[in-house]
């Protein structure tokens, strides 16, 4: 049968106290949303239903262009009503499957087999809490077969002890779906028309499987803060325990993040507090120092990056060293070899092989060749007010400390410029070049001195 998905993603998320619709809070750098969406992808479905509504606008425009169809739920009037919102848009003889979209960590083999288990009846998923306050709880039979599950507000003393919990998806035909929603009424605390209830209609004439999912957190949602801090925890340390088994050292397993794909080389080594997001490559041997933040960067085999430098965008070749305290912005390309030292800043710039900027520098839109020495206080002026322009310097060339290269300017091969010196011509091969204002002494000179202040 085909399979439908209906995510229920209209909830407000008061205790989140945010402006911000509760499924776009983000997990790993990505709405919570993103997440389920991927999920459900991964069943590769005939199609997938948003049912929005709080901020509805807000959610639809951080999706624009997903494949999916969005269902409003105009009155917000529980879970039961929000599914029934989308029921009229699927085949009768389709089977269907509900995920929430503030459950972001659940895994794709667990809704496989809950898909599996619907059959001829439903299936719902479940999980075991030693403290499972604030959730629906899960009622069996003497024969161990679901009755029903009962809303914590709804729940008697006896029932709150149940350690087993309704984690909010379930699997069901679309018609027999339809049917047991229309018997489900709204007498509870919250006078809602909760999609729990459907779990009691449909064991009176069908069996209920319960499919439980090997961890808690996979299909724990979010409805606070604190419990989106868990879940983001939850989720790096599962990242960090992969980088582990793949062979990467980690100083600290609880203190990295990734929130997008880093791929490893052998024998790769990061240290505490290291970010990384989007698409991360790192070579054979690359050493990742402590609180660096690294975004769709590629570092070839042997390199190192120090203590809190930020790459952004960049390709790096072999046995660079970068940092401690560097910045490599979007279009920065070096070579092997290259050093990049603390507080220096690479922008839009090509680094030759064995070039150097050891310290306090910037080079934006630049071309530098390679063993160029560029010294402390070097700056390329990129920027006229108005367009960048670009700074060439060839092969070879030594710059001295605090010197200034006013774009655009060509520095020929072999060039020395002189410490100090403001370089707005190009210059010729193999020379040294000065550029600095006269040095003059003024005798007799005094220096100002303050008025003495008057006594009141």
């Amino acid at each position: 049968m085909p399979l439908h998905v209906v995510i229920l993603a209209a909830g407000q998320g008061k205790r989140m106290h945010s402006a911000l619709p509760k499924v776009l809070h983000p997990l790993a750098g990505r709405p919570l949303l993103a997440h389920v969406l991927d999920a459900a992808r991964a069943l590769a479905p005939q199609r997938i239903y948003v049912v929005h509504g709080h901020g509805g606008i807000e959610v639809k425009s951080a999706f624009a262009g997903a494949p999916v169809e969005w269902v409003e739920q105009a009155r917000q009037l529980g879970t039961g009503h929000a599914l029934l919102q989308a029921l009229p848009r699927i085949p009768r003889a389709a089977t269907v499957l509900v995920l929430n979209g503030d459950v972001p960590l659940v895994r794709v083999e667990t809704l496989r087999r809950l898909v599996k288990a619907a059959g001829k009846g439903l299936a719902v998923a479940t999980s075991d809490l030693s403290d499972p306050e604030g959730y629906g709880r899960v009622l069996r039979g003497a024969d161990g077969r679901v009755l029903r599950v009962v809303e914590q507000k709804d729940a008697k003393p006896r029932e709150r002890a149940i350690r087993e919990w309704y984690a909010g998806f379930l699997a069901a035909n679309s018609s027999r779906l339809a049917g047991w929603l229309a018997k489900v009424a709204n007498r509870n605390a919250q006078k809602e028309y909760y999609l729990t209830d459907v779990i009691a209609v449909a064991a009176a004439g069908a069996p209920v499987s319960a499919v439980k999912a090997t961890e808690p957190w996979e299909v724990a949602g979010v409805n606070s803060r604190h419990e989106l801090a868990l879940l983001e925890r939850a989720y790096q340390n599962g990242q960090a325990k992969k980088l582990l088994d793949a062979g990467v050292t980690l100083a600290d397993l609880w203190r990295v993040d990734l929130r997008g794909e880093l791929s490893c080389g052998r024998d790769v080594a990061i240290d505490v507090n290291c970010v990384f997001e989007g698409r991360v490559k790192l070579g054979d041997g690359v050493r990742i120092g402590p609180n660096c933040v690294l975004k769709n960067v590629t570092l070839a085999a042997r390199t190192e990056v120090r203590a809190f430098s930020l790459l952004e965008d960049a390709e790096v070749g072999e046995r660079c060293r970068i940092g401690p305290y560097a910045r490599l912005r979007p279009g920065a390309k070096l070579a092997e070899d290259v050093h990049i030292g603390n507080f220096v800043e690479v922008k839009a710039s090509r680094i030759g092989a064995g070039s150097k900027a050891n310290h306090l520098a910037y080079v934006g839109d630049a071309e530098v060749g390679a063993r160029v020495n560029i010294g402390a206080g070097t700056i390329t002026c990129n920027y006229d007010g108005a367009a960048k322009q670009r700074t060439v310097i060839e092969d070879d060339c030594f710059i001295g400390s605090d010197a200034t290269l006013v774009a655009p300017v060509r520095i020929a091969k072999g060039s020395y410029i002189g410490a100090g010196s403001t370089i707005s011509k190009d210059t010729p091969p193999g020379q040294l070049t000065v550029a600095r204002a006269r040095q003059v002494s003024v005798p007799r000179w005094t220096p100002p001195r303050k008025k003495a202040a008057r006594a009141e």
